[in-house]
This record gives structure tokens, sequence and C-alpha cells, in this order.
């Protein structure tokens, strides 16, 4: 079984700015069972961090989400307070919901990608976007 993110001495120190006020797009999800495009057909997952005010929104790839984090140096963990109500079948929402969750670590890799950890194990793999402009 490969890891998603590589080894260990691919994680860089983190770095708390490259965290925050940018858009980070989902792009790798452990252990699911379906493919990722089938998962997120639409449009893939991303999550904003707002230092100011340990606040933090995104969208599931089918509803928009939000609520607070607490982090401190590389541990981190979100609570979820809202999210919209569309309809979504592919199950994609609820498994990034819940591995949302069950996160309790952050790290920038080599390649300034987010890596949300449980424990040490990397999770879920974000890379940085420019979102539309629209």
């Amino acid at each position: 079984m490969t890891s998603c993110c590589g080894s260990k001495s691919a994680i860089a120190k983190s770095s708390e700015s490259a965290l925050y006020d940018t858009t980070w797009e989902l792009e790798y999800l452990s252990e699911s069972q379906k493919d990722f495009k089938e998962m997120y057909p639409d449009r893939n997952p991303f999550i904003q961090l707002k230092k100011a005010n340990s606040q933090f929104s995104g969208n599931t790839g089918c509803n928009d989400f939000g609520g607070t984090y607490h982090q401190k140096v590389n541990a981190v963990r979100f609570e979820i307070q809202r999210t919209t109500m569309a309809y979504c079948e592919s199950g994609g929402e609820e498994a990034f919901l819940k591995m949302l969750s069950q996160i309790n670590r952050f790290a920038i890799d080599n390649d300034g990608k987010l890596l949300l950890l449980t424990d040490d194990v990397p999770m879920m793999r974000f890379k940085k976007i420019n979102p539309d402009k629209s």
C-alpha cells in the first residue's frame, strides 16, 4: 500500500503564514473506496482558513460549509458549524466532512501542498489554487 504523500522526509517544516488566506483544493482523500472523480464529478472540494478570526469556509464539491478551527503550531482541529443543504448523491461530501472532523495536525510539504493528518498519517492533500474572480 502506498501513501498519498511520500515519506515523512518529504514533509517540510510548517509555515503557518502559507496556511492562511488562500484557497486550498482537495486532490487526495485517504480511505476512499470510490474513484476521486466519481466522488467529486462537478468540482473538487476546497477550504480557506482565515487567520484573523480562526474561521474556515469552503465547498465540499456539492455544498458550502464553514466553522471555526483551533490551531497551535502544527496541531489543528476543525469544528464544522454550518453547511448548505443541497442533495449530493456521490458520497464525496460525507467522506470529506467525516475525514475533516478527524484531522488533528497539518504540514506543508516540500511541493507547497497542504497535508491534513491524523496523528502522523496524511489523510487529505490540497493544492493551492487561485479562485475564480467571477
